[in-house]
């Protein structure tokens, strides 16, 4: 296969996986919490025809190389950790993180994994729990006498008695923040979990050592910006064809070559 025919499949395969984080960012456009993915892409091995600054003569270097590149590569996709806009929904169960961190949840392995979904339930038991009945950590549990259900933007859980017995403070909303929350790894159903590359978790109440503060009655939206990505939609389309031209054009000039000889 000629060289050229070679990198160009290499851009059409770039471009197609591109239009899938785009596909993805578009299909999760109302999903509470998300954060957009971002295709980064590299270029590949360079074959070194002739080294810079290569002795070409006597008393002569050449000023440029010939280097042939081979093509190019998505080396990674890149959740973008910007603010959300919050939806109001009134509901007490419903909290939403202003600046950084994560809500910690509790796996079925004992593991926990990180959210920035806060649209909690109440289990069977009264302790709250993600829309997939996965427990948030710490624990809190909600007696069953209670008239309404308070959270403080720094997490703190209190709750108002029925039948007028008072206030009580029943447990904290905590916050994890990551050095790399890029490098956390998404696991479906609004999860993500700790790897090597997002280093350990920072556990804080809310609002202090720079963990972001509770918005109750709030849900975050997906940061996912509709036109924004219907922009680079077409930008990829493009680049796709435009390579797929690239091929065309290399196997016209090859029948020509054929037909010529």
């Amino acid at each position: 296969m000629d060289a050229s025919m070679w990198i160009a499949k290499t851009g059409l395969d770039a471009q197609q996986m591109r239009m899938s984080v785009i596909s993805n960012n578009l299909a999760n456009v109302n999903t509470t919490g998300f954060k957009r993915d971002r295709a980064s892409f590299e270029d590949m091995l360079y074959q070194n025809l002739r080294q810079p600054g290569s002795q070409v003569g006597a008393n002569a270097q050449a000023p440029t190389g010939l280097m042939m590149g081979t093509g190019v590569r998505i080396v990674s996709t890149e959740k973008t950790h910007t603010q959300g806009s919050f939806v109001s929904t009134k509901n007490a169960l419903d909290l939403a993180i202003q600046g950084e961190g994560f809500f910690q949840i509790l796996q079925p392995d004992g593991t926990t994994a990180y959210t920035r979904d806060g649209s909690f339930k109440l289990s069977n038991t009264g302790q709250l729990v993600t829309s997939n009945g996965a427990a948030l950590q710490p624990a809190i549990t909600i007696p069953n006498n209670v008239a309404s259900v308070s959270v403080g933007n720094d997490g703190t859980v209190s709750v108002e008695l029925a039948a007028g017995g008072g206030t009580q403070v029943i447990g904290t909303v905590q916050i994890a923040r990551f050095v790399n929350p890029s490098g956390l790894q998404s696991m479906g159903q609004n999860l993500m979990k700790e790897t090597q590359a997002s280093g350990a978790p920072q556990v804080s109440q809310a609002g202090l050592g720079g963990a972001g503060s509770i918005q109750q009655g709030s849900l975050e939206a997906s940061n996912v910006n509709v036109v924004e990505e219907m922009v680079n939609m077409i930008e990829t389309q493009r680049a796709y064809e435009i390579n797929s031209k690239a091929i065309s054009a290399v196997d016209g000039m090859l029948k020509f070559l054929n037909n010529n000889m």
